[in-house]
């Protein structure tokens, strides 16, 4: 039988999406971090992380090593990676680092910019597969088998009362929360109802297919799409707000070998059209009549999705 952690391509459980927060006796609530999901690999002395794209994360946060230090047997955790700014998830501080690669940059912003591993499950532990246990006893066992410290800290949970967790989120300014069955199995890289979220912010997963530039040459409004049931690329919108100086230089490169003389939409004019490839999240308060977005604001290009 397959080892889990010899494995090590375990495709995190994702979530469905609610509009409305609810109260279940059935469900705990926790508070949705606004970071990148991450499946880490632990032993007594070795660190091995992975986002849902199975790509080695280990090297870009060397503050995690030490996470080896919070368990005594081999271990799977599922979990965030977050950089805290006033005590809350700072997803663009996050995306940021995601995006370095000089060692020494990377080592200068551990220490400036710290990243948190925050577990919320754990899928194996002394050989042991967890996965078909049930939600509340593999609670137990995380907290039972985990120690919290270097940088590695357990998601807390409520139980029912999940629309007055949700309305303090909301009043914090946090991105949601996530609401999960007590008795729902851990199921490897699908979406089921036992795990929902809901946000107080609308995020989405888009292409960016184009971008405008300034009278420099340099990046200025992205054009964003993304494909619809039927397989054809759609027009989101563009959004100028949030996109960092790494990022235009990323798309700046990017657009060197993998630009297409065909405009995607027409009704955008002056731009430097790219092969949809490239996928970022944008944040907007409600998509418009017209399928565009209000008030957009750039989070970052996602190198897991």
């Amino acid at each position: 039988m397959a080892d889990l952690f010899e494995e090590k391509n375990i495709s995190p459980m994702l979530l469905n999406e609610v509009k409305e927060p609810f109260d279940d006796e059935n469900y705990i609530h926790e508070l949705k971090l606004d970071g990148i999901r991450c499946v880490a690999y632990i032993e007594p002395k070795t660190v091995t992380l992975q986002n849902k794209r199975f790509k080695d994360l280990t090297h870009i946060y060397p503050e995690l090593s030490g996470i080896c230090k919070c368990v005594k047997k081999k271990t799977i955790l599922d979990g965030e990676l977050v950089v805290l700014t006033d005590g809350k998830p700072d997803f663009y501080a996050l995306q940021r680092r995601s995006l370095m690669t000089d060692s020494f940059k990377i080592s200068l912003a551990a220490k400036r910019n710290p990243v948190q591993f925050v577990a919320y499950d754990i899928l194996y532990c002394n050989g042991k597969d967890l996965t078909d246990l049930p939600l509340m006893k593999r609670k137990a066992l995380l907290s039972e088998n985990v120690k919290e410290g270097n940088n590695l800290s357990i998601s807390r949970y409520i139980e029912k009362n999940g629309i007055a967790f949700f309305n303090l989120a909301k009043k914090e300014n946090l991105e949601g929360i996530v609401s999960k069955k007590k008795d729902g199995l851990y199921r490897i890289g699908k979406r089921t109802s036992d795990w929902v979220k809901v946000k107080v912010m609308q995020d989405e997963d888009l292409l960016i297919c184009g971008y405008q530039p300034d009278e420099n040459g340099n990046v200025k409004d992205l054009i964003l799409g993304y494909y619809d049931e039927k397989g054809e690329l759609k027009c989101r919108g563009k959004v100028y707000l949030g996109v960092s100086k790494e990022e235009r230089t990323l798309i700046l490169q990017f657009a060197k070998k993998n630009t297409v003389k065909r405009p995607w939409f027409d009704k955008y004019k002056n731009t430097i059209w790219l092969k949809p490839e490239l996928v970022g999240t944008a944040r907007f308060m409600h998509e418009t009549e017209n399928g565009g977005m209000r008030q957009p604001v750039w989070k970052g290009i996602r190198e897991d999705k």
